[in-house]
């Protein structure tokens, strides 16, 4: 069955001086302001597009990465992963760069680095941004 996650912003005054709030409606945990500063330049205590990006890469390449190890017979202990998205005004986002670092008893860090690479390449988040590089780094704790 297909899911459907909902999130929205109201935004008031021009781009430069203008900002905004991200309501996140389906979960309801709450709301997150945004501008542009937040955005191009020092976050300030508010969130941008890239760091809701940067969020969802990140958890999703941790449950593909967690279902593929567990799959191959080898399910971690833990995962962390950080997602960097970095941003160009006037460009865009310029790449992503995932980091994770992984407790998975009995696996050598080969094989870690090749099911990495696999749930880099095929999680729901890094297919819909195929626009975009993405480089991983992967080590084993």
């Amino acid at each position: 069955m297909a899911t459907t996650r909902t999130a929205h912003t109201v935004w008031e005054g021009n781009l430069l001086e203008g900002n905004g709030v991200v309501t996140f409606d389906s979960s309801g945990i709450g709301q997150q302001p945004v501008s542009w500063p937040s955005r191009a330049e020092q976050a300030n205590g508010k969130t941008s597009p890239e760091e809701l990006i940067a969020a969802a890469h990140s958890s999703c390449f941790s449950m593909a990465l967690s279902h593929g190890l567990a799959g191959a017979g080898t399910p971690p202990t833990r995962l962390e992963t950080k997602a960097d998205v970095t941003f160009q005004p006037g460009e865009g986002i310029t790449g992503i760069h995932l980091t994770v670092r992984g407790e998975v008893p009995g696996l050598d860090a080969d094989t870690f680095r090749s099911a990495a690479e696999d749930a880099k390449k095929n999680c729901p988040v890094s297919q819909a941004l195929t626009g975009t590089t993405i480089t991983l780094t992967a080590e084993l704790a």
